[in-house]
Formats: C-alpha cells, sequence, structure tokens
C-alpha cells in the first residue's frame, strides 16, 4: 500500500500519509513469524484484514482489480481465520491469513470508509488495538451503509456461500466476532465516557470518510457512535 499511518502521542491524533515510494520494492511474507501471536491478536489483526477487505469492496470508487483481491481476501479470511485462531501453529491457515492481509491492503487502495474513520481517532484517543477496534464497528457501519451497499453485499454473501443476502452477511460478521471473543461494544473494549463530539470530529476530518458509500455528516456520525457505545 501507499499509506504510512503515523500516530501523534502528543495531540492523540493519527495521521495518514499517502506517497507512492511508500509501495515496498520487495515483500517476504512468512507465515511461521505470525505462529506466535495470542488468540486476541490474531482475531484482532485477521478482522483488520476482513474490514480492509470489505470496506474496499463497498467503496464507491471505481477500482475493479481492487474488487476482486478484496472477495477473494474475504473468503480466505472466512476459511482460515478460525482455524488460525484454534490453532496458531496452522501453518496453512497462517500463510492464507497473510495472503489476506497483504490482498487487504492493497485492495484498500480503492478507499475505506467509516469503520476506519471511526477506528482511527477513538484508537488515538484510547489506545484500542486497532483491528479489534474496527471488527467493534463493523456491524453497526454496514447497517449504517445499508441503503447503499445492500446489493453488492448480496454479491459477497453469494460468492462467499452466505446464504440470506445482505442480512445473511451481516450476520456472518456478528456470529464471525462472537467466535473470535471480538467485544459488542466500545464500553466492552474499554472505552468509557468516550469525548463523542472529539471522535466525531477526528472522524470527519479522516481520509477514510471520503470512501465511505454513505456522506457522513456531523449528525449521523454522532448518531452512528452513540449506537456503538
Amino acid at each position: 500500500g501507499r499509506a504510512s499511518v503515523i500516530t501523534n502521542s502528543e495531540t492523540e491524533e493519527k495521521k495518514i500519509i499517502f506517497h507512492p515510494k511508500f509501495l515496498p520494492a520487495v515483500v517476504i511474507c512468512d507465515p511461521e513469524l505470525t505462529v506466535g501471536m495470542p488468540k486476541f491478536i490474531t482475531a484482532g489483526t485477521g478482522l483488520d484484514a476482513f474490514a480492509h477487505c470489505v470496506e474496499a469492496f463497498c467503496s464507491p470508487h471505481y477500482h475493479p482489480m481492487s474488487q476482486g483481491m478484496a472477495l477473494e481476501g474475504m473468503r480466505l479470511v472466512k476459511e482460515y481465520l478460525p482455524r488460525a485462531y484454534d490453532d496458531g501453529s496452522d501453518l496453512e491457515a497462517r500463510a492464507h491469513m497473510m495472503s489476506a492481509a497483504a490482498m487487504g491492503a492493497t485492495a484498500f487502495q480503492k478507499g475505506l470508509g467509516a469503520i476506519h474513520a471511526l477506528s482511527h481517532p477513538i484508537g488515538a484517543i484510547y489506545h484500542t488495538h486497532h483491528g479489534t477496534t474496527n471488527a467493534v464497528c463493523m456491524p453497526a457501519v454496514l447497517q449504517f451503509n445499508k441503503p447503499a451497499i445492500t446489493g453488492v453485499l448480496t454479491d459477497a454473501a453469494n460468492y462467499l456461500g452466505i446464504a440470506g443476502g445482505f442480512d445473511g452477511f451481516c450476520a456472518y460478521v456478528d456470529a464471525l466476532n462472537t467466535r473470535l471473543g471480538v467485544p459488542k461494544t466500545l464500553t466492552d473494549l474499554g472505552v468509557t465516557n468516550p469525548d463523542i463530539e472529539r471522535i466525531v470530529a477526528g472522524a470527519l476530518s479522516d481520509p477514510s470518510t471520503g470512501g465511505n458509500p454513505v456522506e457522513m455528516n456531523t449528525e449521523n456520525t454522532t448518531a452512528l457512535l452513540k449506537s456503538l457505545i
């Protein structure tokens, strides 16, 4: 990817810097390096890859190659993240998850959305794990974007073998979060008495906002955030 995320610990802000020279010349993906990750990091990083793929696939921007990578990245997560979570030494599962992570990072060159727009300020202010925060935000954001993404997520559900179209996809996400021990709310994640106005302002200024299929504003983003608490 061409993006770098830098956290300013003094202002508690995450800044995204884009430049073509961030693109690596060589990428070495060795699944053996991930064998020792604890379960909650395996879950969080795996669901981060899934969030990248989902948001890229739903972004209204034009990038057919990203669409293909995002769709197959979702399939790899669906097939192999539970295996990697259950058995950290499963090298086949770890390898496919490493591929899914790389595919998600490539796919989101097409755009991200409200999941990441919220997750960035929440993580910067409250020091929550990024991928886990994405996972907590995802169900509510899918409902927030429902008017614009029912069709594309029905297509994704069909590819993934999930019955029920958009609603089936959302039910799958809920079940996967539960399966992997993801907190249901930001409060459960440890974010108590959040500064709603500050988080909303951070979300609306985040570059990820531009890729969300439903236009975000102060009113609807505040309501979305409150539904996550």
